[in-house]
């Protein structure tokens, strides 16, 4: 195996390690343009695949060595950030080339315009790896810390600082890998992101670190093996719970309406909507079923905010017909006379009445709220019609679902995609649901890939709050997903838009287990403050001392020597 990381270093009157003496001791090493391109692009098209709809997920624990080469071996600091953050462009090209057909659809984009926002779009988040390789490589030059440790605790800290207009995080590769995403429950998935980014440092220090690499090797693989037996332990534990708890049918329509024939903007579909919804309802409630959920926004007409129970019988808008099982549902609310409009999710009891609404709080950024349009209002005459006149809701709920028996059930409403943000499901599971509701649409995004990855994203979320989440998706995939993580029920997706289809249903019988209660919950994304806290540190230090090593060579008096251009150039 190749050494890498020997250390012929000199150091300075105060001690400091040269860095251009740690760069000069590599550079027979250093990789041209072109292989680190190639390296680059196989590690981007490595971390796509390793995805839904794809779904090679085993090459995730090597993805990251290819461009971990070339952050070490590039002759300067520039080409290893740069390819770094092209890595992370092209893993986004990958993984959600779904935009561009997304653009064109509700943004009515030509497909020029369209691809080129897709491609302004993976610039920017690609900007995660770029920070990661600016920081590996800046650390790396100062200090001989090996990758299997800095990797991970770097990776947590460009993936939790970045903003994202679409959530992600790398352990979205492991969804489907129960064992492994257990610690969700005590780091997040940033844990699940650690992990992996621990297995591929390790890889890459035991190929070019020779006998050092053996220490990091042997820990990681202990904290892999400790990470694997606590899933199986907290897998054991929760699958008693299951067996254990009380159980409730619950019944999950799949409506199936293309984004642009919604009866809320097109009252001539109405009428046909809200009675294939019913039809699909009676068959689930004659089931069994004692909770029916419709998905966001399906509900075909706009409620006022006052809307305290059912339209009567003889009326157009009556929302049940031919069956009396509490229901929660998606509808679009007003408020009058502001005209304020909300994304609620309102539950009917047995009797007809509203026992609980809640308004969506996390808003899609451009779809439901335009970011900056108070300031800036004349942004709007360039936005599609009705884009992003939503109103926030104010605080998270439980909304109370009372059973024959006379006991309440404690249900969690989170809305499109608030059920892959671990921050605010943070304050869903502090009220202790005692079983997560998503209702969603993602018709908009067709049905290839988009789908696949928020249902995978939300895998997470059970195993955070440790309590079942069912999931009603406009055109799936709607699903039911227990607390360990499992995905025990599913649909389908389909592009209505494309490929019509009638209204669907599900039915299940779930767990009722209050959640709430794991070390997520209780102390956050302390884990990734850590990490934070450490590369910031480690970071700071290695430019401190970069700095000062360049002010005591400028001190030192010459001795008829001088550098060449390669070491000069090697410094960065």
């Amino acid at each position: 195996m190749l050494d890498i990381h020997s250390r012929r270093i000199s150091r300075t009157p105060s001690g400091v390690k040269d860095g251009a003496a740690l760069a000069a001791a590599r550079l027979p090493l250093a990789l041209g343009l072109w292989p680190s391109l190639a390296l680059s692009t196989l590690s981007g098209c490595t971390w796509f695949l390793s995805c839904t709809p794809f779904h090679l997920s085993a090459l995730s624990w090597v993805a990251m060595v290819p461009v971990l080469f070339v952050l070490d071996r590039a002759p300067t600091r520039a080409r290893a950030i740069l390819f770094s953050w092209w890595a992370g462009a092209v893993a986004t090209a990958g993984g959600f080339y779904w935009l561009i057909e997304l653009l064109r659809r509700f943004a009515d984009l030509s497909s020029p315009a369209a691809f080129s926002l897709y491609l302004l779009f993976c610039v920017y988040q690609g900007i995660i790896f770029l920070l990661f390789g600016w920081a590996v490589r800046a650390i790396r030059r100062r200090y001989s810390l090996p990758i299997a440790l800095l990797a991970p605790v770097a990776m947590v800290t460009c993936e939790w600082i970045v903003p994202l207009l679409f959530p992600f995080h790398l352990a979205i590769v492991q969804a489907w890998h129960p064992m492994v995403i257990q610690i969700a429950d005590l780091t997040g998935p940033l844990g699940v992101t650690a992990l992996l980014l621990m297995v591929n440092g390790a890889i890459y220090d035991f190929l070019t670190g020779g006998r050092r690499a053996i220490l990091p090797l042997l820990a990681s693989a202990m904290v892999m093996a400790a990470a694997l037996f606590y899933g199986y332990l907290r897998m054991q534990q929760m699958d008693a719970l299951i067996v254990a708890a009380p159980k409730m049918a619950v019944g999950v329509v799949q409506p199936n309406v293309a984004y642009n024939l919604k009866g809320v903007r097109h009252p001539e579909q109405a009428q046909a909507q809200l009675a294939a919804l019913q039809e699909q309802s009676r068959e689930l409630a004659s089931a069994g079923a004692e909770l029916i959920v419709w998905s966001e926004t399906s509900y075909p007409y706009v409620l006022r905010r006052d809307f305290a129970s059912d339209f009567p019988l003889t009326s157009q808008s009556t929302i049940r017909t031919g069956f009396t099982t509490p229901l929660l549902m998606g509808a679009l609310t007003r408020s009058f006379p502001d005209i304020r409009a909300y994304n609620s999710a309102l539950l009917l009891d047995g009797n007809g009445q509203v026992a609980g609404r809640y308004d969506k709080m996390r808003l899609l950024a451009f779809g439901e709220h335009v970011p900056g349009i108070e300031r800036f209002p004349w942004l709007r005459r360039y936005l599609p019609n009705g884009t992003g006149n939503f109103t926030p809701g104010s605080e998270a709920k439980v909304l109370p679902l009372v059973r024959p028996d006379g006991s309440t059930v404690k249900l969690g409403p989170v809305i499109c995609y608030e059920d892959i943000l671990p921050e605010f499901l943070r304050s869903v599971g502090a009220l202790h649901p005692q079983l997560l509701v998503n209702i969603t649409n993602d018709t908009w995004f067709g049905e290839k890939a988009e789908p696949w990855q928020h249902l995978a994203l939300a895998v997470f979320a059970s195993v955070e709050q440790r309590t079942t989440m069912v999931r009603s998706v406009n055109s799936g995939v709607s699903a039911i997903i227990d607390p360990n993580g499992r995905v025990v029920n599913k649909t389908y997706a389909v592009d209505p838009y494309l490929h019509p289809r009638p209204a669907d249903k599900m039915l299940a019988t779930v767990p009722l287990i209050e959640g709430g209660h794991t070390a997520y919950e209780t102390v956050g994304n302390l884990f990734a403050y850590l990490c934070t806290v450490f590369t910031a540190v480690m970071w700071g230090a290695s430019i401190y001392a970069r700095r000062k090593g360049r002010e005591s060579r400028t001190l030192q008096p010459t001795r008829g020597l001088r550098q060449t251009p390669k070491e000069d150039l090697c410094r960065n």
